[in-house]
């Protein structure tokens, strides 16, 4: 869940001749008239016909994103057959302002923070654009207009100040992956938390580079913009399906978090049914995917979003109460810990690589920054931060529990101290709003491949994001290993998706442009990451082979 003017839009051009004329018809009404701006409209005609960019697949990808990383206004809806009737080979428009999209896609309207109301700044240039392009025309504004009454949104805001930025990378970096941070320092020793701030520092570095590639042609909004730029079709397609599958993979961890954390708390509980004898966990796995099913349901996540912006606020809190606990609480510090485990390095590789799995969001970030020189400083402190909040964590809760450390915190904390309750049920309680808001983006690129069917298509979308839920559901109940499964994602998507990919595009959109010193660094991380992926993906899958087998 943006590198363009900041008022800059794009569209595409129905090619439903009914629509054509239900948009003269729109004109009409809105009572504007448009013969002052037709000679211009027909200069600049060429720049407005749909790009390659705009018309590849994924064309949800912007939108989906922008409403997983910020907040827009609220709406709420479930899918119906007028939300999913535009369905199929016309794909979604990438555009925000195409006049079916609101239908069935929620626009993002407003980052996390709300700004300050003052007059609207004037067109904003990219760094490195190259030019403006055409202002959207008076014919475009009034249908777009027209839009916003008939849904009750509003465009997206291409004018987030530095705090919203900073909120927005926040929300996406303070993820599940702290709760594992202990568990990596025992899995790799005091020596392997040094992992963590290369990963740092390499992530930022390659953020760095993702604006270099949006800026190096105007057109390129996203992260599979960039791929396709890089590496053609064939780039955008590979890049997206990464992508998808980290998001996927994520609502598997959901699922396996929750019915670790509710089991931990009513260890007892168990159902029967049919004769099938359901314990804890996978009661709770169940009841969990029962709960996030309706959420995925619905047309418009855009109440979630809120909701989910709190997510920052959470992870702080589960990290107070773990402080809390050790330092005032009475459970104390009890281990040294050990400087080095060789044997287990790799599974720490891939945990620490899962803590930086934003560079998803970051294209869309930095486009939405109304004055995007500060992009750099605002991911710096992005990452400044979650890298502190993460170590402090390792080391606390390495030192608190020692060798006997769970794959998640919140496991080991004392069950009769109220900061546990508070820690486990905070834990329990964000993913179900980040569930729906993870997975959404994955489906809604799936609907797109849907054939027309206008009678058909909302029960193709409903069976899509069900079979989607259900399925995190059986993946979770087969390798049921949060820290495993999280070190895999790390080592296998998040390499590819931070590590290897930016540099690769960077190299191959910007390569007349490189100077040695760029060439050098990108081949380097690119090494890293590789060799990072390879041994952390096949200790990952060793040790969860092993335990299954046992």
């Amino acid at each position: 869940m943006n590198h363009v003017p900041s008022d800059q839009s794009f569209y595409i051009e129905s090619e439903d001749e009914d629509d054509r004329k239900d948009y003269a018809e729109e004109e009409e009404e809105d009572g504007h008239s448009h013969s002052d701006s037709s000679d211009a409209n027909d200069e600049h005609h060429t720049q407005y016909k749909p790009n390659s960019y705009t018309t590849a697949w994924p064309q949800s990808y912007r939108q989906s994103i922008d409403l997983y990383s910020s907040v827009p206004s609220p709406s709420i809806g479930f899918l119906g057959n007028n939300s999913m009737s535009r369905f199929g080979s016309s794909f979604l428009s990438s555009s925000l302002i195409r006049r079916h999209t609101p239908e069935y896609l929620p626009t993002v309207a407003k980052p996390l923070l709300e700004a300050e109301e003052q007059a609207p700044p004037p067109p904003k240039h990219r760094l490195s654009s190259h030019g403006l392009l055409p202002p959207v025309p008076p014919s475009r504004r009034s249908s777009m207009r027209k839009d916003e009454r008939v849904s009750h949104e509003v465009p997206m805001s291409r004018n987030s100040s530095y705090g919203q930025a900073v909120m927005n990378g926040l929300n996406v970096l303070c993820g599940v992956g702290i709760l594992s941070t202990p568990y990596a320092a025992k899995e790799g020793g005091w020596l392997g938390l040094g992992i963590l701030f290369i990963y740092g520092l390499l992530s930022f570095y390659t953020g760095i580079l993702l604006r270099y590639c949006l800026d190096s042609e105007s057109d390129l909004e996203t992260y599979p913009d960039i791929g396709q730029a890089a590496f053609g079709t064939t780039g955008r397609i590979f890049v997206s399906i990464v992508l998808y599958l980290e998001l996927y993979a994520c609502c598997v961890e959901y699922i396996i978090l929750e019915s670790d954390n509710l089991s931990s708390l009513y260890p007892n509980a168990a159902l029967s049914i049919g004769g099938f004898e359901l314990d804890a966990r996978h009661l709770f796995a169940l009841l969990t995917t029962i709960a996030v099913l309706p959420t995925v349901w619905l047309r418009d996540l855009s109440l979630l979003s809120y909701i989910s912006a709190g997510g920052v606020i959470a992870s702080v809190l589960v990290v107070l109460s773990l402080f809390w606990i050790g330092l005032v609480d009475g459970v104390g510090i009890h281990s040294k810990g050990t400087t080095l485990n060789l044997s287990t390095l790799p599974v720490a590789i891939g945990l620490y690589g899962y803590c930086y799995s934003g560079h998803a969001v970051f294209p869309n970030i930095y486009t939405s920054m109304a004055n995007p020189n500060q992009y750099p400083s605002a991911l710096l402190t992005c990452f400044t931060i979650c890298t502190l909040m993460y170590a402090g964590v390792a080391s606390m809760g390495y030192t608190m529990f020692g060798e006997a450390t769970k794959s998640q915190f919140t496991l080991n904390l004392p069950q009769d101290l109220v900061a546990t309750k508070v820690a486990v049920w905070t834990t329990v309680v964000n993913p179900f709003t980040k569930y729906a808001l993870t997975l959404s983006p994955v489906a809604l690129s799936l609907e797109e491949l849907i054939p027309s069917r206008h009678n058909k298509s909302h029960w193709y979308a409903i069976a899509i994001r069900t079979a989607l839920v259900f399925s995190t559901l059986l993946v979770g109940l087969a390798i049921p290993f949060f820290g495993l499964v999280m070190s895999l994602i790390g080592s296998l998507l998040t390499m590819l998706v931070t590590l290897i990919l930016p540099p690769a595009c960077f190299l191959s959109i910007v390569r007349r442009k490189v100077t040695r010193t760029q060439m050098m660094l990108c081949v380097l991380i690119i090494i890293v990451g590789a060799i990072s992926s390879v041994v952390g993906s096949y200790s990952a899958l060793s040790q969860i082979i092993e335990k299954l087998s046992s």
